[in-house]
């Protein structure tokens, strides 16, 4: 649940429950109000009855029906009645059309069971409903008791309104706050929206390469000091301010590792040549030196050719760090791939391989060389990281506006572990295959920078028994849309 509803939610539950309580105790205080004016008016009335009752004396036994004059209380449905030495002597009931005798017995027991004492009770007189009574006996102590009951029924139904009134009122009343509430907490919350508006806009932000200009901050209203949010907006562009500036140091100091980087492989460039092209002609003149000095330049000559490759390999990542511009133009990847291969052929006769070209030619846009070394570095990864007996398959076809090239192989699969950071640079495998194949680690991280250069992807799924690097970049126009 969000915070916005969760606050409306919670303010809503709080104001029901101060109004269920509110109602509550107001009903309980109504009733508790009416029933102390009826026990008043039962009071009163009762001592009234009393009084007439005594001057009167007790009438003749057995006369149930006589009426002791007009009685003290005419409400309508109250009830007079006289009690003699226990016995029910005469019970009147007012109704809308005068009095009338309760002339059945049904009700003598609740009548005669009442304390005379003065006190009112609720009693249940069956089909009559419920009654507030009160007896008392006459001053003349004659074994006379006046007993005066009243309705409560009149009660019951103020309470029942009242509640219903209440009801309704708390009802509207939650209705309009919450209407209330919703725009209150949305335009509470509007600052927090923005903030994480900005939020969002960073998170966007391709922070992890290249030069960022986090220019992003929360604006100058949602940082006020005096309040809550404006305190987190401050503290949030506090915090985008730093993040800037370490970004910044960063950029520069990749630059000037980039710088160093190309400057120190351009650098080596002319010495390794110069110790190739020595070790080359002391090779050409091997029968004039020992056998031991011959193999010693070998491996000179073996060792300065990987360096050179090496300081290529880091020269052209420097480069396309650096956002040097490729050469654009239309690219034949299936006679690329053809070439390509043939070449792989010849280094790994050992490794079965395969294509599957569509019939028509497939045309991309980029640098050509460039795309040449990918394939290449693909094939040979394949070729370096797989056993002998392996096929590797390499297919070309066209998805919509992109051409696409995969290189599957059949062979164990990269590790698990090594997959998140098989584009990045020095990443190896194997490295004591890597490193006797001369793999530098740099193969696959000038892939990705490559494909990255053209606008494109690359990605791979590996698993045992299966490999496929697949790369996108676009299609020339007018490329052939082909199917394998």
């Amino acid at each position: 649940m969000s915070l916005r509803a969760r606050l409306i939610a919670e303010q809503l539950v709080l104001l029901g429950l101060v109004l269920l309580v509110a109602g509550v105790v107001t009903v309980v205080g109504l009733r508790a109000f009416l029933v102390d004016q009826l026990d008043a008016r039962l009071t009163d009335a009762s001592k009234g009855a009393a009084e007439f009752l005594g001057r009167g004396g007790p009438p003749p036994s057995g006369d149930r029906n006589r009426q002791p004059g007009s009685g003290p209380i005419q409400d309508l449905g109250a009830i007079n009645a006289a009690i003699v030495d226990g016995v029910v002597f005469s019970a009147q009931r007012q109704t809308s059309s005068g009095k009338e005798n309760l002339t059945t017995t049904a009700y003598d027991s609740v009548l005669t069971a009442l304390p005379a004492d003065g006190v009112a009770r609720d009693r249940d007189l069956g089909d009559l409903g419920r009654y507030r009574l009160i007896a008392v006996p006459t001053q003349a102590g004659n074994g006379v008791v006046a007993l005066i009951g009243l309705p409560i029924e009149a009660l019951e139904d103020t309470l029942w309104t009242t509640g219903l009134v209440l009801g309704g009122v708390s009802l509207l009343g939650l209705t309009i706050a919450g209407v209330a509430g919703v725009l209150i907490v949305r335009r509470t919350l509007r600052p927090l929206d923005r903030m994480a508006a900005t939020a969002r806009r960073v998170a966007e932000l391709p922070l992890d390469r290249g030069e960022v200009a986090l220019s992003v901050r929360v604006p100058k209203a949602d940082t006020d000091p005096g309040t809550e949010v404006g305190q987190v907006g401050s503290a949030l562009n506090r915090m985008l301010g730093h993040i800037g500036a370490a970004l910044t140091a960063r950029h520069a100091s990749e630059t000037r590792v980039r710088q160093f980087v190309a400057d120190a492989s351009h650098e080596l460039r002319t010495p390794l040549a110069a110790i190739r092209g020595y070790a080359e002609l002391a090779r050409r003149r091997g029968d004039e030196v020992p056998p031991d000095v011959a193999h010693a330049i070998s491996r000179v000559e073996s060792e300065a050719r990987r360096m050179t490759t090496l300081v290529e390999d880091l020269l052209l990542l420097a480069r396309l760090d650096s956002g040097r511009p490729l050469l654009y133009e239309t690219v034949d990847l299936s006679r690329l791939v053809l070439d390509t291969v043939g070449d792989a052929k010849v280094a790994g006769p050992e490794h079965a391989w395969r294509l599957e070209l569509p019939a028509e030619p497939v045309l991309a846009v980029g640098d050509q060389a460039r795309l040449h070394q990918v394939l290449a570095n693909l094939l040979a990864n394949g070729r370096t990281h797989t056993p002998a007996g392996t096929t590797i398959t390499v297919a070309l076809r066209v998805d919509g506006s992109d051409a696409v090239l995969s290189v599957a192989d059949d062979g164990p699969g990269i590790p698990a572990e090594l997959l998140p950071e098989v584009f990045e640079r020095f990443a190896r495998g194997d490295e004591s295959r890597s490193r006797a194949q001369g793999s530098t680690g740099l193969g696959l991280a000038i892939v990705s920078a490559v494909v990255a250069a053209h606008h494109g992807s690359v990605e791979v799924i590996s698993g045992p028994g299966r490999t496929v690097f697949t790369v996108k970049v676009p299609a020339a126009s007018g490329a052939v849309a082909a199917t394998v």
